[in-house]
């Protein structure tokens, strides 16, 4: 089949979860069209060379002192998408007349699922936002964040409404309300189904926010090594001070240290998260204040018993409460399980066999 493909660029959770799927198309024979923005264009055209993968706008968040803004969040995109629709429409029109796709997967990109509607095409979405529309919460995962939880459902429901499916990834599973909804788990790249998980006597520190200035003491109070990611933007060699080791982003050396970490210490992004719990890495999760999305990864990790969800890292009460029970944590990460891709991959050929047969 011709597939039009969408990814958002806000986040690269999208874009690593969209290059896996995309690979499984090719190698199952479909031609492929990429439509993505922002940083997950970039991210794909490197590893797809030989695929069109064309820019268009995005929408994307501004965070401010590990909150989101939204006032702020929402003046940028509006401002952004008047400047952004005309090449947009002529991107569309050029992709109509040398492609013309027979379906549309879409992972939270919404001119992809436009494009899909307009034109009547099978459209599935694959994401692990619309969990949080389509699945039941409890009410201790929403406590306290009613608000955020509302605002946030609103915004998705709109987004992408009516496709023919929906596969959602998750390491959790609440229960579905919708119908043609599938959970399915998360998508992982090739570099962690390799890696080889050991426990080592690091933590990986992963975390790109300058609002904590205090969390370099708090982690050299620990003891451990600690291999951090994030905190030192444009460095291009490892920086060592006491027990605190600074390094450059690497995907390789990335997956290797998370492979072989005692705990991880990271922000409440889906795709890190769901890698971390596959390999079986206890996570202290921070999510940022104001994302509802964050906080549930977080809240529902603590649920699970996969680690300890934050407010914050300048004190070091949550660090000291996560190191002591590093081995609840593994006790109960031993229980999770995934069959890799399989399952996912499955769902999704079986929903391209009913497209093909005009049923889905």
């Amino acid at each position: 089949m011709r597939i039009l493909y969408g990814v958002v660029g806000e986040g690269m959770g999208h874009a690593i979860r969209s290059r896996v799927v995309i690979q499984h198309l090719i190698d199952s024979g479909h031609e492929v069209e990429i439509m993505a923005s922002s940083r997950a264009c970039d991210f794909l055209r490197k590893h797809f060379t030989q695929l069109e993968v064309n820019r268009i706008h995005g929408y994307h968040l501004i965070y401010e002192e590990n909150r989101v803004r939204v006032g702020r969040t929402l003046w940028s995109n509006v401002q952004a998408g008047l400047s952004g629709l005309p090449q947009n429409i002529a991107a569309y029109f050029q992709l109509i007349e040398a492609f013309k796709p027979q379906a549309v997967i879409s992972d939270f990109e919404s001119w992809t699922y436009l494009f899909g509607l307009m034109q009547r095409l099978p459209t599935l979405s694959i994401d692990n936002m619309q969990i949080i529309n389509r699945c039941r919460l409890p009410e201790d995962i929403i406590k306290g964040s009613e608000a955020d939880f509302q605002l946030t459902k609103a915004f998705i429901k709109s987004k992408l409404p009516f496709c023919s499916h929906y596969l959602v990834t998750t390491f959790f599973r609440p229960e579905v309300r919708k119908p043609r909804t599938t959970l399915v788990p998360p998508i992982l790249r090739s570099e962690i189904l390799a890696a080889k998980p050991e426990r080592g006597d690091h933590l990986l520190v992963y975390q790109t926010s300058e609002s904590y200035s205090g969390l370099p003491a708090v982690l050299e109070a620990t003891g451990l090594e600690c291999r951090i990611y994030g905190m030192r933007r444009g460095i291009t060699e490892e920086q060592v001070e006491g027990r605190l080791r600074y390094r450059p982003f690497n995907e390789s050396e990335f997956v290797t240290d998370l492979a072989s970490a005692r705990g991880v210490i990271a922000g409440g992004g889906f795709t890190l998260m769901g890698e971390a719990v596959y390999l079986h890495k206890p996570v202290l999760c921070v999510p940022l204040s104001g994302q509802f999305e964050q906080v549930l990864n977080a809240r529902y990790l603590q649920h699970e018993g996969y680690g300890l969800a934050a407010e914050g890292l300048d004190s070091p009460k949550p660090i000291e409460q996560f190191l002591a029970n590093l081995d609840t944590y593994s006790a109960a990460l031993a229980n999770y399980q995934q069959r890799g891709n399989e399952v996912t991959m499955q769902e999704l050929d079986a929903w391209l066999d009913r497209a093909a047969a005009g049923l889905a």
